[in-house]
């Protein structure tokens, strides 16, 4: 069958690229599209994956958010309109969700945001399957009208954990990733950062890796990367990450190393999650970070037995996918 991917961040190509790669050993044939962002380009040439760039990210305003999208929205029905795929996949892709769902074709969508109301609200609703991890509460999806639940035992982010070699990085000991906080998405509106200033008070501790989201200008004292950098290497090879939550705090905790979260939104159902399954994932206020940090700093956790017993969301995957494709021979 013909499979589509849309990728929107660097998460979503990472998690992309290990769905395709499993597909592709069914016989499948799977095109990636994505956008130009930050994360997008450089990760995808690092896998080794030859992409579709369609549009670009642009959080500016409300109004270049809108027209980013339209954009894309018409650009993708213009690639797909004449062959279309047989199955749409992505990680609430807005674009992909407009497109698959006005050519006909089935949606699968991964899901574990529920704070992102905007990318939940233009979504789920469209999807046929939503795959969703089991630390979030049931009746988040009731609510948002999803059509058919698929629960899985995990997170995320087991898709590309499971099995991950980082690459060797020096970057000297101890050291120490801080993930600039997310200020541009949607459900980030409002919201103050303070990674920054939490970057230069851990320098007392060790060398600071500071991670921006958006833009990679120097912060005398930090460590900037100035090209791409891969991040999942980065939180496996560190003495310790800090973040406001999200897919690094997740990485780092999965693969052993400490990882302190500050406390930032709220319904992070899958960190808690994360945490009571023995990761070492700390969720705590601003001032009490450099505390945390002095107490786990350079403390490798080993996660060996935790992490066989979580669920790979691609299985489900595989096994909706297999599935349509069977309606689709016998029809």
């Amino acid at each position: 069958m013909k499979i589509w991917y849309d990728a929107g961040t660097g998460k979503q190509i990472r998690y992309g690229v290990n769905i395709a790669k499993r597909l592709r050993t069914l016989k499948h044939n799977v095109i990636l599209t994505t956008r130009k962002h930050p994360d997008t380009l450089g990760l995808a040439q690092a896998l080794g994956e030859r992409v579709i760039v369609v549009g670009k990210y642009d959080p500016s305003s409300l109004g270049s958010r809108l027209l980013q999208s339209s954009k894309r929205q018409l650009q993708l029905s213009k690639l797909f309109i004449d062959s279309p795929p047989n199955v749409a996949i992505s990680h609430q892709s807005p674009e992909l969700c407009r497109v698959a769902f006005g050519l006909g074709i089935p949606i699968v969508t991964t899901w574990d945001n529920p704070h992102a109301m905007a990318q939940n609200r233009l979504t789920l609703p469209l999807a046929n399957f939503v795959i969703v991890s089991r630390a979030i509460p049931p009746d988040f999806t009731q609510r948002l009208g999803v059509q058919q639940v698929v629960t899985f035992d995990g997170v995320d982010e087991i898709a590309w954990i499971k099995g991950f070699q980082p690459d060797e990085l020096e970057y000297g000991r101890p050291l120490i990733v801080v993930r600039q906080t997310e200020t541009g998405a949607a459900y980030a509106k409002g919201k103050e950062g303070v990674t920054e200033e939490l970057a230069f008070k851990l320098r007392e501790l060790g060398n600071v890796i500071y991670l921006p989201r958006y833009e990679r200008r120097k912060r005398k004292g930090l460590i900037v990367p100035e090209d791409f950098v891969d991040s999942t290497s980065l939180t496996a090879r560190a003495d310790l990450v800090v973040s406001s939550g999200g897919t690094i705090a997740r990485e780092a905790a999965l693969q052993g190393t400490p990882s302190i979260v500050v406390k930032t939104f709220d319904k992070l159902y899958v960190n808690d999650y994360v945490a009571r399954k023995n990761f070492p994932l700390f969720t705590v206020d601003a001032d009490e970070v450099l505390e945390y940090a002095g107490k786990y700093i350079g403390k490798k956790f080993n996660v060996d037995d935790s992490l066989a017993k979580m669920e790979n969301p691609v299985d489900m995957i595989l096994d909706i996918v297999e599935k349509i494709s069977t309606n689709v021979a016998a029809a």
